[in-house]
C-alpha cells in the first residue's frame, strides 16, 4: 500500500466532541429522505385511489378493471426509466441538484392527476410520479451515504426505506378520509417541502472533490460535520466515467455482482406476492374490515424498519441480512403450508384466481388456518423490514467507487424495478403451474439462496469509510 493509499484509508468516525454543527448532517439526511417519503406516498396512492376512481361519477374520470391495473402498474415502468435517468443525472448534475430536479415530476405528476379529466391524464400523472420515484430511489441513498460519517451511515441510510414505508402508510391512512383528488393534492406537499429544505443543504463533499472544487468540499464538510479534521480525500482515480473495460477490475465487477444480486434477491423473496395477498388473508381470518389489512401491514413495516435503522450500525449489515432471510424462509414455508392444507382435491385445476381465496368450500378449520396465514404474513413483513427491505438500498450506496457510482446505482435500480414488474406480472402464472403452495415454497428457496449469498459474498461495511470499502474490493 502506498503512502497516498494509507492516507486515503484513514477512518473518520464522526465529528469530534459531538459538535452541534455535526447535527446538521441529520437535517440534510432528513431533507433528502423526503424524496423516499414522496416515493412511498406515490406507491401507496393507488391502493385507496383505485376504489375511489372506480366509483367516480361523471364528469370525473372512471377506471374500469383494465385501466385500474395499468394505473397501479405503470408506476414501476416510470420508475425503471427514472432509475436510468437518475444514474445519468447523479454524475453530471450532482447529488443535490438531482434531488431538486426529481421534485418537478413529483409535483407535476400529482397536479396532472388532480386536474385529470380522462383516464389518459391519470395514467400520464402516474407515469410522471413513477419517473420521480426512480430518480429519488437512486439519488437519496447516494446523497445520504456520502454526507454521513461511518458511525451513523447505517442508521441514516436505513431511514431511506423507513421514509418509504411511512409514505405508504400515510397514503393508506389519509385514503380513509380523502377522495382521490385531495389525496393527490396532499401528494404535492412532501416534494415541495423537500425542494425548500434541499435549497439550503450543501452538495456532498465527495462529489465536489471529483469536480476538483476543494474549497467548496471543505465548506460543505464544515457545514455538515462541524469539522474538517481527519478528513481524507477520496481516491478519485484516473477514470471520470464508466466503460465496459473497467469490468475486468475486481474493484468494479465485485460490487456490481453484489449490488445487482441483492436487488434481484429482494424481489424474488416474494414480498410483492405477500402484499397482494394481505387483504384476502385478512378476509379469510374473518376480519370485519379487511381494509384494515393494509394499515396493519404498513404499521408493521414502519415499526420494524425503524428497529433496523436503530440497530444497523451495531449489528452490522450482513448479520441483519442473514437474520432477516432466515425469518423469511420460515414464514414463506409456513405460507406455502397454509395453501397446501387449504387446497381442495388433487391438482387438476387449470387456473388459480390470484386474489381470491384458494379454498372455495368452507371447512371447520378454515378460520384457524387463516390465522396461520395472518401470522406468517406478519412475520414475513417484519423479517423483510429488518433486513432485506432497507439493506440492499443501503449497500448499493456504499459499495461502488465514486467514478462509476452513477452508472452502477442506475443498473441496480433498473434491476430492482424490472424484477418487481416481472415478479408482480408473472406470479399468478407461476401459481397456475406450481399451485399456490409450490409458488411460495419457490420463494422460500430464493430466500435460502439470499441467506447463503449474504454469508459468503457480502462484505461487512459497518464502521468503514466509503474509501475503505472501495479499498477492500480492490484488495488494498
Amino acid at each position: 500500500m502506498t503512502p497516498e493509499d494509507q492516507e486515503e484509508a484513514q477512518p473518520l468516525l464522526g465529528p469530534p466532541g459531538g459538535s452541534p454543527r455535526g447535527r446538521r448532517v441529520f437535517l440534510a439526511a432528513f431533507a433528502a429522505a423526503l424524496g423516499p417519503l414522496s416515493f412511498g406516498f406515490a406507491l401507496g396512492y393507488s391502493s385507496p385511489a383505485i376504489p375511489s376512481l372506480q366509483r367516480a361519477a361523471p364528469p370525473a374520470p372512471r377506471l374500469n378493471d383494465s385501466a385500474a391495473s395499468w394505473f397501479g402498474a405503470i408506476v414501476t415502468l416510470g420508475a425503471a426509466a427514472g432509475g436510468v435517468l437518475g444514474g445519468w443525472l447523479v454524475d453530471r448534475a450532482g447529488r443535490k441538484l438531482s434531488l431538486l430536479l426529481c421534485t418537478v415530476p413529483f409535483v407535476v405528476g400529482f397536479a396532472v392527476i388532480t386536474a385529470a379529466q380522462d383516464v389518459w391524464m391519470l395514467l400520464g400523472g402516474r407515469l410522471l410520479t413513477g419517473l420521480a420515484c426512480g430518480i429519488a430511489s437512486l439519488v437519496a441513498p447516494v446523497y445520504i451515504s456520502e454526507i454521513a460519517y461511518p458511525a451513523v451511515r447505517g442508521m441514516l441510510g436505513s431511514c431511506v426505506q423507513l421514509m418509504v414505508v411511512i409514505g405508504i402508510l400515510l397514503a393508506y391512512l389519509t385514503g380513509w378520509v380523502l377522495e382521490w383528488r385531495w389525496l393527490a393534492v396532499l401528494g404535492c406537499v412532501p416534494p415541495s417541502l423537500m425542494l425548500l429544505l434541499m435549497c439550503w443543504m450543501p452538495e456532498t463533499p465527495r462529489f465536489l472533490l471529483t469536480q476538483h472544487r476543494h474549497q467548496e468540499a471543505m465548506a460543505a464538510l464544515q457545514f455538515l460535520w462541524g469539522s474538517e479534521q481527519s478528513w481524507a480525500e477520496p481516491s478519485i482515480g484516473e477514470h471520470q466515467g464508466f466503460h465496459l473495460a473497467l469490468l475486468v477490475q475486481p474493484g468494479i465487477y465485485k460490487p456490481f455482482v453484489i449490488g445487482i444480486s441483492l436487488m434481484a434477491f429482494q424481489q424474488l423473496s416474494g414480498v410483492n406476492a405477500v402484499m397482494f395477498y394481505a387483504e384476502t388473508i385478512f378476509e379469510e381470518a374473518k376480519f370485519k374490515d379487511s381494509s384494515l389489512a393494509s394499515v396493519v401491514v404498513g404499521v408493521i413495516q414502519v415499526l420494524f424498519t425503524a428497529v433496523a435503522a436503530l440497530i444497523m450500525d451495531r449489528a452490522g449489515r450482513r448479520l441483519l441480512l442473514v437474520l432477516s432471510g432466515m425469518v423469511m424462509v420460515f414464514s414463506t414455508s409456513a405460507f406455502g403450508a397454509y395453501f397446501k392444507l387449504t387446497q381442495d382435491g388433487p391438482s387438476n385445476s387449470s387456473h388459480v384466481a390470484f386474489l381470491a381465496p384458494v379454498s372455495t368450500e368452507p371447512i371447520d378449520t378454515s378460520v384457524g388456518l387463516a390465522w396461520l396465514a395472518v401470522g406468517s404474513m406478519c412475520l414475513f413483513i417484519a423479517g423483510f423490514a429488518i433486513g432485506w427491505g432497507p439493506i440492499p438500498w443501503l449497500l448499493m450506496s456504499e459499495i461502488f467507487p465514486l467514478h462509476i457510482k452513477g452508472v452502477a446505482t442506475g443498473v441496480c435500480v433498473l434491476t430492482n424495478w424490472l424484477m418487481a414488474f416481472l415478479v408482480t406480472k408473472e406470479f399468478s402464472s407461476i401459481m397456475v403451474v406450481l399451485r399456490p403452495y409450490g409458488a411460495f415454497w419457490l420463494t422460500s428457496a430464493f430466500c435460502i439462496f439470499g441467506v447463503l449469498f449474504s454469508l459468503f459474498c457480502v462484505p461487512e461495511t459497518k464502521g468503514k469509510t466509503l474509501e475503505q470499502i472501495t479499498a477492500h474490493f480492490e484488495g488494498r
